[in-house]
């Protein structure tokens, strides 16, 4: 324990002598006004990077009539991945590895037992080359798994071997399992490859490597793919995200306009947050927005708006790509969902309107997450503790130690 009463008191102090100088309810007020001014369309340089499918409208829902709501789909899938984080080894390897796993509503556990884990590599050593084009199995063919070189980069080696790994696994564990589904897939977080998309705008060195090297582009292939193989079977996909980080939409606004949040979850709270007459957060009902076009942000790269090439084949109208959203607020938990869908699905006003119910039941009745995709993240999972063999298995393997920082001395042993 470092902070005893006294500096409690002083923190609280210096706390108390800083002044917003605007209140709850002008931020209210204000997001009420970019609500119902600046949102059909809004525009960045005369381009509409925001465009409401149908009505633009606030809608509601009582908690409990949601959660007892019957669903549009008798199955649900739902696709998850996780890493061991990217780790560096004094050999000069940067390492990362993914594991994907798929859930079902109603449990099928031969589905649960499959896994695609793909382990991504970084060096700068040119004499290096560990790429397997073909995929290992193990588990009596339940699991396959790859290796794959990331591209050699001076910087952010630890952000290329994540994203790589963490998507190329997820994407080919959904191609691998589409024909399963049979109802509805929902993927946990974004529908395409958010975290490779966004190094356009993230660094030069970035956005250059997503445009020149096939491996990052590969990926973003698989996810168009997917969307192609969905549509072709008339089985819709949506993703469900659960802490989005995006200011695509407070960046544009405030251009045009005061905007005091730190991100687009900040202003769509104070849009959809209802209060009693004593200022009380209202938790007896859901609150939702209606479903967006969005070219914004790391959503740009795949919309009809984008100068960006890709060299990706596509098969389907340009239109049927473009990432569309809505939002959700739990007040229950004081926590914004965005659920995502391609425009290919959500054109169609009754299986828009389908998703829309499903979703907001699940979310209703969970107080979270929708089991398919809660079930899917607690398989895909690697535990902490999971992370720290597998760490030292590959120090083994390579008869070579992690880089260690002063943070892994400092907080070894403590649980957080």
């Amino acid at each position: 324990m470092t902070l005893d009463p006294v500096h409690f008191d002083g923190i609280a102090q210096l706390a108390g002598r800083i002044e917003s100088g605007v209140d709850a309810s002008d931020h209210r007020d204000l997001a009420s006004t970019v609500w119902a001014d600046f949102l059909d369309p809004l525009y960045h340089e005369g381009t509409p990077i925001l465009e409401p499918l149908g009505d633009q409208r606030c809608r509601l829902v009582d908690v409990e009539d949601a959660a007892l709501m019957e669903s549009p789909f008798p199955t649900q899938h739902g696709l998850d991945s996780g890493t061991i984080n990217p780790t560096t080894f004094k050999n000069g390897l940067v390492i990362d590895v993914a594991q994907a796993a798929m859930a079902a509503v109603p449990s099928d556990l031969d589905l649960h037992r499959g896994r695609t884990i793909v382990s991504t590599v970084h060096s700068n050593d040119g004499t290096v080359d560990v790429t397997e084009d073909d995929w290992s199995l193990f588990d009596q063919g339940y699991g396959r798994g790859r290796i794959l070189q990331a591209p050699r980069v001076d910087r952010f080696e630890q952000t290329v071997v994540h994203a790589l790994a963490l998507y190329l696994a997820e994407s080919t564990h959904a191609k691998l399992n589409a024909d399963m589904v049979a109802d509805l897939l929902i993927l946990d977080g974004p529908i395409y490859p958010t975290g490779l998309l966004k190094w356009t705008d993230q660094d030069p060195t970035l956005a250059e490597l997503l445009v020149e090297d096939e491996r990052p582009r590969d990926v973003v292939q698989h996810y168009v793919d997917l969307v192609e193989r969905f549509v072709q079977r008339d089985v819709p996909l949506v993703g469900f995200v659960k802490s989005t980080a995006s200011k695509a939409i407070t960046r544009t606004v405030r251009r045009k306009s005061a905007a005091p949040w730190v991100n687009d979850a900040a202003l769509f709270e104070q849009i959809l947050r209802r209060t009693d007459d004593d200022g009380e957060t209202d938790t007896d009902v859901l609150t939702f927005t209606n479903w967006f076009v969005s070219r914004a942000g790391a959503d740009c790269p795949l919309s009809v708006e984008s100068d960006l090439d890709l060299d990706l084949t596509k098969e389907l109208d340009p239109e049927a790509y473009e990432v569309t959203f809505f939002v959700i607020y739990d007040p229950r938990e004081e926590l914004v969902y965005r659920v995502e869908a391609p425009y290919a699905f959500t054109r169609d006003e009754a299986l828009r309107e389908d998703l829309t119910m499903q979703v907001v039941s699940d979310v209703a009745a969970r107080t979270g997450p929708p089991l398919a995709v809660e079930k899917a993240d607690e398989l895909a999972r690697i535990s902490r503790q999971e992370k720290a063999a597998l760490q030292r298995q590959l120090e083994e393997t390579f008869s070579s130690d992690r880089q260690r920082e002063y943070n892994d001395v400092r907080w070894e042993g403590v649980e957080f």
